[in-house]
């Protein structure tokens, strides 16, 4: 499980997010960009397709919840893909606003939770002035780009409940907590959400959900996962 680190006014962000990677006064210098505003769980930040004029910052969520988003994007055809999941300190919309196109994928709150709106021309001068705070910003593109794709080389080389336990290691790695049971995930997801994410139907994510059950590698009620056997669950990804 990633560690956090200290941002702005000394708060203490999930690792792997900018602001935990930003140092301090770098951290809060780009909180001051964008008031902080509160979102309503289920509302949507940025629409797919619509023209780039800022960016969010995630703020933290309603104690002890971390701030939590998921960023979907649809085909021509109406197929729906869970591209990711962005928690407290991670920006979302930096990609239309870097290249100046519209946006490629629709962000929504999971739960009511403080964002900072930076809007787009303040988001390009801080990252102009601040070449440390560019660095951090391309190095969270990168890890994006590398999240895409072992998503893409799962889904060639594994199975259904492969690729799912897969993305669960990832995603304990990055929003995992220990619990009196295990480690149980920092983020909420559905069944649904799980299958678009590894891409796959409602009837093989919910057929692997259950293997993984059945093995006592986790355990899973109404959205929420927790590792019960990690070295199990990690054996399992691993096959051959």
């Amino acid at each position: 499980m990633a560690v956090g680190g200290a941002g702005g006014n000394g708060t203490e962000w999930p690792g792997g997010t900018v602001m935990s990677r930003l140092p301090g006064a770098l951290a809060g210098e780009l909180l001051r960009l964008g008031s902080p505003k509160p979102c309503p769980a289920g509302t949507v930040l940025l629409h797919q397709g619509e023209p780039s004029t800022h960016v969010f910052l995630l703020g933290h969520g309603k104690q002890p919840r971390l701030a939590c988003v998921k960023v979907t994007a649809a085909d021509r055809n109406g197929t729906e893909s869970l591209l990711g999941i962005r928690v407290s300190g991670d920006l979302v919309g930096e990609m239309g606003v870097l290249r100046e196109g519209p946006r490629s994928a629709t962000v929504t709150a999971c739960r009511a939770m403080t964002v900072h709106r930076i809007p787009l021309e303040h988001f390009r001068l801080f990252l102009r002035r601040r070449e440390e705070a560019w660095r951090v910003v391309c190095h969270m593109i990168a890890d994006r780009l590398d999240w895409a794709n072992r998503r893409r080389l799962d889904f060639a080389g594994y199975d259904t409940a492969v690729r799912l336990a897969r993305v669960l290691l990832e995603l304990a790695e990055y929003h995992g907590a220990p619990g009196e049971a295990g480690i149980r995930l920092g983020i909420q997801l559905s069944q649904a959400e799980f299958g678009k994410l590894i891409g796959a139907g409602r009837d093989a994510t919910q057929l692997a959900v259950r293997q993984l059950k059945e093995k006592n590698y986790i355990a899973y009620r109404y959205r929420t996962v927790t590792i019960l056997d990690l070295n199990g669950l990690v054996m399992f990804a691993e096959p051959g």
